[in-house]
């Protein structure tokens, strides 16, 4: 064995200890016939990936894919540009920005959540911002909907979109750049031709690292969504702990997995194709 192969040994061990094997665990109750609370049977069937598509299953998977597909591109719509200016800015400017969008992040998940819970209340700063001018005489109902789902989506998950963007449009060749402003291109023009192309990896990148929390968080829509926006994430926690279906919950997994999966193939399938980021 060289000595690249046992460095490896640890890295192969842990993901077949902890990726694999509890994947292939979830597929076999996801398939397992028996209806017992964590009991497996030797007879298989597909009728939980069927009960999935009932009716009250599908408005939670349309949700979920609705809600996720919104937050990625008001994320993308937010993010590029924040990124574009910071890349554009000085070192010593451009790292305290940065170290400005990362430092919520050291903050507890639950904690920004709850911060937008106390936001986004009838008696909130929002609310009493808007009676105070007297744009309303009554509270705009914010929290417990999908809009309050989707802004602690796109505020939790911003930064993972920021920040690749960033990284490479901080790595692009100034060359390029200056080139076109020597030949006669405008910057609108300048940016549509070379910087954008240019940048495309990082976008996909951004949009597979927005995406897939998105699509399987259960903690913001259990939180501002109050139970009235249910998502895969919910579901599968109230399968697992709540109806102690684990064989259903199991195969609600392994569909949001294929979702994921089939979203990362086809974004990194076009990523490669763009032969990293070739000129249009």
């Amino acid at each position: 064995m060289n000595k690249k192969s046992l460095l490896s040994t640890p890295y192969i061990l842990w993901t077949v200890l902890f990726t694999i094997v509890p994947l292939i665990i979830i597929l076999i109750f996801s398939l397992s016939a028996s209806s017992k609370i964590g009991s497996l049977s030797t007879d298989f069937t597909l009728d939980r990936y069927v009960q999935f598509f009932e009716p009250i299953y599908a408005d939670v998977f349309f949700r979920s894919i609705k809600l996720s597909l919104y937050s990625t591109v008001f994320c993308l719509i937010l993010g590029y540009p924040v990124a574009y200016i910071i890349a554009n800015k000085k070192m010593r400017i451009r790292n305290f920005l940065i170290l400005f969008i990362i430092l919520p992040q050291w903050t507890n998940f639950l904690l920004r959540t709850y911060a937008w819970m106390s936001i986004l209340k009838d008696n909130g700063p929002i609310n009493s911002f808007l009676i105070n001018i007297g744009l309303i005489k009554e509270p705009l109902t914010l929290l417990y909907t999908d809009g309050a789902v989707l802004m602690g989506m796109v505020y939790n998950f911003l930064p993972y979109m920021i920040l690749p963007i960033y990284t490479v449009i901080l790595k692009i060749d100034k060359a390029y750049v200056e080139a076109a402003r020597d030949l006669g291109a405008s910057s609108a023009i300048t940016f549509r031709k070379i910087i954008l192309p240019l940048s495309m990896p990082g976008i996909v990148s951004g949009i597979i690292m927005v995406f897939m929390p998105a699509i399987s968080t259960f903690v913001i829509s259990d939180l501002l969504g109050g139970g009235h926006s249910m998502l895969m994430g919910n579901l599968i926690q109230n399968q697992f702990l709540a109806a102690r279906n684990w064989q259903f919950g199991s195969a609600i997994s392994m569909i949001l997995i294929a979702i994921i999966l089939i979203t990362m193939l086809v974004l990194n399938r076009y990523s490669s194709s763009d032969k990293g980021g070739a000129l249009w």
